[in-house]
């Protein structure tokens, strides 16, 4: 597989390596100003080169990526995992959520104690 030489649009690259599902996502992302080249909000067509740090904010987490290698075509999850170094912060801990009262369909309504088994279950 031959490397492009020079430089290669972010939204292509972005999409490469898999952070993006999609091209299209890769460039409504970088429209909507969620991607960032060394810290300048970045349309699609902004070219990157190896040593850029690409900040792409989408979801529950941020992920910051420094270009090691450049990429036209998607590839496969390895080839695209050594393509760039990842610098993400560490993803904050899940929270232990209680598990809600589950009634078995038709049951009716809950009782007067069954409605107290659930806000004391709920913490309330």
């Amino acid at each position: 597989m031959a490397e492009p030489q020079g430089r290669v649009r972010v939204d292509a690259w972005t999409w490469a390596v898999r952070l993006f599902p999609t091209r299209s996502a890769a460039g409504a992302a970088c429209r909507a100003g969620h991607v960032r080249v060394n810290g300048e909000r970045a349309k699609p067509a902004t070219q990157v080169v190896p040593g850029d740090e690409v900040v792409v904010r989408g979801g529950a987490r941020e992920r910051r990526v420094v270009v090691e290698r450049l990429l036209v075509k998607r590839v496969s999850a390895e080839v695209a995992r050594a393509s760039y170094l990842d610098r993400s912060p560490a993803p904050a801990p899940r929270e232990q959520v209680a598990v809600a009262a589950v009634r078995d369909r038709g049951a009716g309504r809950p009782t007067k104690r069954e409605r107290r088994a659930i806000d004391r279950l709920r913490g309330r």
